[in-house]
């Protein structure tokens, strides 16, 4: 096949069996789907015109799915980033033609969400043309995932299935299940958050080296279903990081922290679980990772003498691994009081 362009290119996964009962689909960027089926479904309806500004805020790896989706459609693209994103993909977003602007450093990535955020609702007043995105807020951001759902049942069209990945906005993983569970609802959903995250309710758990971008979330985000997760994991970075460099020593696969993170819990699942088959979520490669996680490799734990502390609720979890059952439950009805 020859592509039209390169977004179409790179959005495509590879699978890659770990181990029994253990498969990573491998992106080399996940939400390049998302935000071509977004930028698409938006002109399609006429919601955004060619040529039109689309702007949101990203800790990396939605500005650069969003750039490249904006390079296709012949669209212009305005990125608020966070501190987490790297000189490289800063540099790649402005030579597509995204302009950027990065907020200053904070001192936890709350208020560098808050900041942001703010400053986009800052350039939407000044410029109201512009079309916000919404990564975290809009359902179109579901839309792409349905293709890679698609993908799955015909790769795998009779095998009990686990899906395991990291929450962040919560498109990713409810875009697949939503799509998979249209056909058989007994698909599993495993989530993995970071300690300090408010999705899951571990705001009031302080990790001083939480980097992970991407699935966790100090602000409430519309785009999490809660009542699709079936399990929940919550890792802290040391763990997640000697997930990310066992992927790497055991299996050769160079990918993002969030991938590594997965990567525990997803071994954890298929012992617990050995009749179902464990679909491992890889957002991206491990590039804007190298100086902070791979770089530091002497560091990492035998994941082998690793387990989580399993609890009945979020209430009972402590670091530096905790996991519970989350049997597909709504999210309280106080938490995003809480969490405000």
């Amino acid at each position: 096949m020859i592509h039209p362009h390169i977004a179409d290119a790179l959005k495509a996964p590879d699978l890659v069996r770990l181990a029994d009962g253990l498969v990573l689909i491998r992106f080399e960027s996940m939400k390049i789907y998302s935000a071509l089926a977004a930028v698409r479904h938006l002109l399609e309806r006429g919601t955004i015109r060619p040529g039109q500004t689309l702007i949101d805020s990203s800790s990396g790896i939605y500005a650069y799915a969003l750039a490249l989706a904006c390079h296709r459609y012949g669209m212009h693209c305005h990125i608020v980033a966070s501190t987490t994103v790297d000189t490289a993909t800063r540099a790649q977003l402005e030579i597509l033609g995204a302009t950027v602007e990065q907020v200053s450093p904070s001192k936890n990535l709350k208020l560098d969400q808050e900041l942001r955020v703010r400053r986009v609702r800052e350039i939407l007043a000044e410029h109201p043309d512009r079309h916000w995105m919404r990564q975290y807020h809009d359902d179109i951001h579901y839309l792409g995932y349905h293709e890679v759902a698609d993908r799955i049942t015909t790769a795998f069209p009779r095998a009990p299935l686990t899906v395991v990945g990291g929450v962040g906005s919560g498109a990713s993983t409810g875009g697949l299940v939503e799509r998979l569970r249209a056909t058989d609802p007994s698909v599993r959903l495993v989530g993995v958050q970071p300690f300090g995250s408010v999705t899951f309710g571990s705001q009031d758990h302080h990790d001083p080296e939480a980097i992970i971008a991407g699935i966790g979330s100090s602000i409430v985000f519309d785009n999490v279903r809660h009542h699709l997760y079936d399990a929940l994991h919550w890792l802290d970075f040391t763990h997640a990081m000697s997930g990310t460099v066992a992927l790497l020593r055991e299996h050769a696969v160079f990918a993002g922290l969030s991938t590594g993170a997965g990567y525990l819990a997803a071994t954890h699942e298929a012992r617990r679980h050995p009749d179902r088959l464990h679909l491992l979520i890889g957002a991206d490669t491990g590039h804007r990772y190298v100086e902070r996680v791979f770089a530091r490799h002497t560091e990492a734990l035998d994941p082998a003498a690793l387990k989580p502390l399993e609890v009945s609720g979020p209430e009972r979890m402590a670091m530096p691994w905790s996991t519970m059952s989350w049997r597909r439950a709504a999210c309280p009805a106080d938490w995003k009081e809480r969490a405000a």
